[in-house]
């Protein structure tokens, strides 16, 4: 679909301990969850400053105040991994009660922040962080997640439009669901072969890894600018690059980073066509200065390309709406 001018698109993983459940324990990670409340405010402040708008993709379970809340919207189908350790139903029993009693779990007053703000969209990132090519699961308990993602959603007053898979394992079936179901668009991933979220034991693998790592310096994929496509009903507004976060080893290639990213925006400014970054909030959470330095230069650049080529900022949904008006 051609755009009239290019657009800047940024979605944000928002789980905390939803989203690293199967691979790290909380002591391990209490760091980074606990700065996203401190986080999350500095990235609504930052991005107003320079008139940008972010696509919040939050897991269902933070939306509830409390543990009956959530158990309240639970849906009676849940994800029959043949791996459990995929599932977070067994962990809902030992979490606190609420926000106030266990942060690492809850995120109500954030959602809130978000939403009292205005600029920013509310997007799915699914109800309990739902993998879609894991083995085990099916197409019927994967549609009573999503159910259960707007309905409690709804009661906060957030119509959900937007929807960004886990692990970014996208399932093209589950596509015509979201269709079914009122979804407007979904982030797709890059096109080159190591980031291919099929094969989910493969993504895993030391040679993929080495890669994804190595094209965040270099330019091995391609600057991954495209234009909205309609899948399976659905508007894909693919992955341009993972914001990888400040790394005290590798800072000396910092600047390398920085500049592919920056590279890639101009090179979808100049063309008509979307660059779409994305990381969590709590990929913040260490060395968080370093990392929003180099996200406000970053936004710096942004409001260079808007001037120079007239570059726009939109979310998921907005970019969705006009693409198909």
């Amino acid at each position: 679909m051609k755009l009239e001018q290019g657009h800047f698109v940024i979605s944000l993983d928002f789980e905390l301990y939803w989203g690293v459940f199967d691979v790290r324990s909380i002591e391990n990670y209490k760091k980074n969850l606990e700065k996203v409340s401190e986080v999350i405010p500095r990235l609504l402040q930052l991005s107003d400053k320079y008139n940008i708008k972010l696509t919040f993709a939050s897991v269902g379970f933070l939306f509830a105040s409390t543990k009956k809340e959530l158990k309240h919207f639970i849906p009676k189908k849940k994800p029959s991994y043949t791996n459990v350790n995929f599932s977070p139903y067994r962990l809902i029993d030992s979490i606190g009660n609420n926000e106030t009693e266990d942060p690492f779990h809850y995120a109500t007053s954030l959602i809130t922040q978000i939403k009292q703000n205005g600029n920013h969209e509310i997007a799915s990132h699914t109800f309990c962080h739902y993998f879609c090519n894991e083995t085990g699961q099916t197409e019927a308990e994967f549609e009573a997640d999503l159910l259960a993602s707007i309905d409690i959603a709804k009661q906060h007053g957030i119509a959900i439009k937007s929807i960004v898979f886990p692990r970014n394992q996208i399932n093209k079936n589950y596509l015509k669901i979201c269709a079914k179901h009122g979804i407007l668009s979904y982030r797709g991933t890059e096109k080159y072969w190591m980031y291919n979220t099929k094969d989910t034991k493969q993504l895993g693998e030391i040679k993929h890894r080495f890669f994804r790592l190595l094209d965040t310096y270099l330019n091995i994929s391609g600057y991954n600018t495209h234009e909205p496509i309609m899948h399976h009903g659905l508007i894909n507004i693919a992955s341009s690059r993972f914001l990888r976060p400040y790394s005290s080893k590798l800072y000396f290639l910092e600047n390398l980073k920085i500049k592919r990213i920056k590279k890639g925006m101009t090179y979808a400014a100049n063309h008509k066509q979307v660059y779409h970054l994305w990381w969590h909030p709590h990929n913040f959470g260490s060395n968080t200065e370093q990392n929003f330095k180099a996200l406000e230069t970053l936004f710096i650049h942004y409001n260079t390309l808007k001037t120079t080529y007239n570059f726009q900022c939109k979310t998921m949904k907005e970019l969705a709406e006009h693409t198909t008006s």
